[in-house]
Parts: C-alpha cells; structure tokens; sequence
C-alpha cells in the first residue's frame, strides 16, 4: 500500500502504524478467546476460489527449496556498476549505515542505533568498515566484502575513524545514502569539514530501480506465498471474527510456506475505506468488505499484495466498485512500458477511476498509483503525479489503485508490476471477483 512519505525506505511508518493499531500480534488470536468460547466457525466467501484449488491450511506447501540466494558475483557487479555511477555523479565514495542498501551492495545485514557502525564504499579500492570494538568480531563474521574494518571504543569518536578513511581514499565529495541517520552525517560534518556531502541518490536509488533476473526470482516467490497465505486465510473467514485474528492467520500461512511475514493492513466493512487501516472496533458480519494488504520478505527481498472481498454476496454497489477498480490495475498495467513517465502510469488508472464518477483527483482514489519495491518495501520509483522519469526494463513497482467511500467501504488491489522490453507484468496472478476467495 501507498505510505505517506515518498521518500521513505523499509516501510517502517506502515508496519509500525499497523503495529501501533495492534492488528498483529505474537501470540495466534485462538490464544486470546474467552475461557470456554470456540472461535467463530470457518466459513468461506460464496464462489469458488480464484486460480485453481485453495490447498488446506495446514498443507501449504513450503517454498523454501525454490528459493536461491544472491550470490556472490552479482554483488561485485553492484558494487562496479555503483562506481561508474559514482564516477558519472562525481562522487569519490558513498556512506552506508544499517539498512537496506548495506545488504544491497555489501551482502551485510546491520540495524540501526546511536553506534555508528558503516561502510565506505569508494570509487577506487576496498570497502572500508567502521564498528563499534565490542561488535568488531560480529561484524567480522558477516563481512563478505573487504577485511579493512576499523573499530572505535566506547570512549571514542567514530567521526575521527572516518575522517582519516576518507582522506586516505583521497574522498572530497561524499554521496549520503539517503537513510543515513541525521547525527551521522552532521557529526561527520564537524570532523570533516573540508568534505563535501551530497545526496547519493543517483548512485544507490540509480543501481537499486532496476532488478535482476534473480532478484525478479525472490520478489515472485515472495509474492507467490503472500497470494497463498490470503487465499488460505480467506477460507477460514467466520462471523465474528477480529482483523487482528485474520491478520494472525496470515502470517501463520506466510511461516507455514516457510517465509517471514512483515506486516497484515486489515480492515471489515466502513474500516476498509480507511486506506492503512482503522483503530475503531471490528467485527466480521455477512455482507462486509473484507481488505487486505499484507506482504512478506524473501532474502529480503518484499513483495506487497493488496485483495479485497465480500464475506457474503455482495451488493450491486460493491461489485461495481470492485470493477472500476479491477479496470483502473489493467489500465495502468496497459500503459506501462519503457520509456513512459512514471506519472503517466498514475494518470491511466486515475483517469478510469475519475470517468466512473469517483472524482476529481484525490478524492475518492486519495493516493498516489503505487511505489517501488524491492529489499524495502517502499523504494524508488514512486508512481504519482509529477514524477516524469522514464520507466526502465527491470524497474518494479505496486500498482494498487483504490476507491475509498467514508461511511460505506473501501476497495483496493494491489499487485507488484515490474517493467519488462516491451511492456509489462504483474509478478502474481490478477484478483478474479469480489466475490471468490482470491479476491
């Protein structure tokens, strides 16, 4: 789902707004029933399920022998491919910290705090590593990339350590990854003043856009067990229940497939029109939109996946909702090809949308078409009015357009696109009906 900030990484607002709504939960929901009360009985949507038979929850095939790591090799070509992007931005080096782009060029995993841990990657040699001492043998074994690791006490400053790398690499213009934490780059600021930050964009978001064949490869299995984790889920929807309890069966359904689920958006009947969810108090009752946004992680890699039902047979108006919506996904798909402006992607599905009544602009399809995805959830290029740059075989991204009526319901679908030579595709299968389990 489309969040607020256009130039956020990891999807960290999203799935903590999810948290904070306690629509998840560690422990599964038929742990929190009332002593003596059965948990509402499984009940299906009317209709039969979309593409093929659902198999039964407990016997959701595992996906974890289809799914090959990237390998070695493909992270050298990133990190060449990331210095003559450097080269042609006219940076000397790039700044890393804890994140996405660390695993993306260095194969490294690290979060994120107070202690500066990051990595160098220069225009010319080695990378460079700067780490807390105490985590200094930490790091040694996930480090895949270079042996120069350069620790700081407690005590000490890693500023210093960074200074005396940089000057080292003769760097004068460092490219900030656009993630790294405030502190780090002002601190580095004081020590170093005679280096020039600049945004790293062109160099990390540049190298990031477009996938490989083999990230293509993670991104589909990942969509693959989201779209099976729902469909699962949706067979035990009963009267009654919980967005918390449906949103437990989904990451159930995402472990049983042996991936890590990340985060379940849900909302039944007026809270579906509350595109990242609603605190107030829900109940399953026949009749109800049923919306789901959820994902999960492959090797990192995210897929995000948005359906959206009746629990029962729904109304004339629900159904024509469903398939201006479902119309607005093809347009967009049918526009999108190389050498496109991303915001033209936007304007297909607004335009279908804004045509059937649901107009002008924002107001009923209140954001924009989609964002990019890939080790974060919510990476370049976003899909919206006013980015003008030029789609690119390899570059992937949701296409998710919504209607949303307050005091009535919502309907959103969403799956990932990705560019091909000649067009487009969708990495899973498109929604059927609103009224079939797939959504």
């Amino acid at each position: 789902m489309s969040d607020f900030n256009s130039k956020e990484s990891g999807s960290s607002s999203r799935r903590g707004f999810v948290a904070a709504l306690g629509v998840s939960a560690a422990a599964p929901w038929w742990h929190h029933v009332s002593p003596g009360a059965p948990p509402p009985a499984p009940q299906r949507p009317s209709g039969p399920p979309a593409g093929g038979a659902v198999p039964p929850f407990e016997r959701l095939p595992s996906l974890r022998d289809r799914i090959t790591p990237i390998p070695e090799p493909e992270y050298l070509e990133r990190q060449e491919k990331a210095r003559r992007k450097m080269a042609e931005a006219k940076l000397d080096a790039i700044l890393l910290t804890g994140g996405s782009s660390l695993l993306y060029f260095a194969g490294l995993t690290w979060g994120r705090s107070e202690r500066v841990f990051a990595a160098v990657l220069p225009g010319r040699g080695e990378i460079i590593y700067i780490c807390p001492a105490f985590e200094r043998r930490r790091a040694e074994e996930q480090i895949r990339f270079g042996k120069d690791v350069r620790a700081w006490e407690e005590d000490e400053s890693p500023y210093a350590l960074l200074r005396q790398a940089l000057r080292e690499r003769g760097v004068r213009r460092l490219g900030i990854e656009e993630t790294v934490a405030y502190f780090v780059s002002a601190g580095l600021a004081r020590e170093a003043p005679q280096v020039e930050q600049a945004p790293a964009d062109p160099v990390t978001a540049g190298c990031r856009m477009r996938k490989s064949p083999r990230e293509l490869a993670l991104m589909e299995t990942a969509g693959e067990a989201t779209r099976n984790a729902v469909r699962a889920a949706f067979t035990r929807l009963g009267e009654g229940m919980t967005p918390r309890q449906l949103s437990e069966l989904i990451a159930a359904a995402h472990a049983q497939q042996g991936v890590r689920g990340g985060f379940a958006v849900v909302g039944f009947g007026q809270a579906s029109a509350f595109p990242h969810g609603s605190s107030m108090t829900q109940q399953l009752r026949k009749g109800d939109i049923v919306l789901v946004d959820t994902g999960c992680s492959v090797e990192g890699y995210q897929s995000d996946l948005t359906r959206t039902i009746v629990f029962g047979p729904p109304s004339d108006r629900q159904r024509r909702v469903w398939e201006i919506v479902k119309k607005a996904q093809s347009a967009a798909l049918a526009a999108a090809r190389p050498g496109v402006a991303a915001e033209a992607v936007d304007r297909a599905a607004r335009g279908v949308i804004e045509d059937a009544g649901f107009g002008p602009g924002y107001k009923f399809f209140t954001h924009r078409l989609g964002h990019g995805i890939g080790l974060d959830g919510h990476e370049w290029p976003y899909i919206v009015r006013g980015n003008k740059l030029l789609l690119e075989p390899g570059m992937t991204f949701s296409d998710e357009p919504g209607i949303y009526i307050y005091g009535e319901f919502g309907v959103r679908l969403e799956d990932v696109m990705t560019i091909t030579e000649t067009g487009a595709r969708l990495l899973t299968l498109q929604s059927q009906a609103l009224d079939e389990a797939d959504g």
